[in-house]
């Protein structure tokens, strides 16, 4: 679907995430790159398989390696990394030192990391009236996470990876689940100058607190990037709402993600130039700048 309908497209690149590694990566590339050369960059993925063999991290760097050389621009985990990926029948903590010579390839070859772990908060808490996601968990009972790992330790995980790994770039998926805690996650890049996030499927947290979100982007605009779970070009228009105007009031395209109303940011000029591809020049590398504006 995205292929057939580049042509008719002004976009400038589209970052597929879902790569693959070994031949799945190569073809993913070959597939990509020959339709369209310059719009769309390729992150590679770990095969946990195996994952419990002493000399798995070994195996799992050198394939990454490979697939640098083959095209790969950066390296994504997916949420099942932390929670349900296991070894011998034990969870797999997110900072596990059996993945440090992955990081190191990372840090070597200047990919970047976009990883996600957890899921909200409110998804561990318990189901009543109380929590903010209540319609969400009805509608969709199987997002709903039993209380262990709990949120807290997930993200603990993660955050003493970033920091055992200062010269890896990571970036954290859904701003990191810190959307609704700016202040939490303003500390977090203060003492983690390698940290960055994209505000993929979290448009609504930023939409409901248009002053301090605004100051919280400018702020930080080097450090946050455009981002979007899944290719709806019928979506895109309210982020270019939320981050681009002084609009008031105005619905989220899913309600039971908010059941709130959203405001515009009106980011400044330089600021949304930032978010929505300088951010991503500085980090993935590969990308043909000429297609984007000064």
């Amino acid at each position: 679907q995205i292929l057939g309908e580049m042509d008719d497209l002004n976009l400038g690149v589209l970052v597929n995430l879902s790569g693959g590694s070994g031949a799945r990566l190569r073809q993913t590339v070959d597939t990509f790159r020959k339709a369209y050369p310059k719009r769309f960059a390729v992150f590679a993925n770990l095969d946990f398989d195996g994952i419990n063999a002493p000399d798995w991290g070994e195996k799992a760097a050198a394939q990454l390696a490979q697939d640098v050389k083959y095209g790969a621009q950066g390296l994504k985990f997916f949420k099942n990394f932390g929670m349900d990926v296991a070894a011998g029948g034990k969870r797999v903590p997110v900072d596990d030192p059996k993945l440090d010579p992955v990081f190191e390839v990372c840090a070597r070859e200047g990919i970047p990391v976009l990883i996600h772990v957890a899921e909200p908060a409110q998804f561990f808490e318990p189901h009543d009236k109380y929590n903010e996601r209540w319609l969400e968990l009805k509608l969709r009972p199987g997002r709903k996470r039993p209380p262990e790992p709990s949120f807290e330790t997930l993200i603990a995980e993660r955050d003493r990876l970033v920091k055992r790994h200062p010269k890896v770039n990571f970036i954290y998926a859904h701003m990191g689940w810190h959307g609704n805690d700016l202040q939490r996650l303003g500390k977090l890049f203060d003492d983690n100058p390698n940290l960055f996030v994209d505000v993929a499927a979290v448009l609504y947290e930023l939409g409901r607190v248009p002053h301090s979100g605004r100051a919280f982007m400018i702020k930080y605009a080097d450090r946050i990037l455009f981002g979007k779970d899944s290719y709806r070009p019928e979506e895109f228009p309210y982020y270019w709402r939320v981050f681009e105007t002084k609009d008031e009031y105005f619905d989220y395209y899913r309600r039971y993600h908010a059941h709130w109303q959203l405001y515009g940011l009106d980011l400044p000029d330089d600021v949304l130039k930032k978010l929505y591809h300088k951010n991503a020049l500085r980090l993935i590398p590969g990308i043909d700048p000429s297609i984007f504006p000064e």
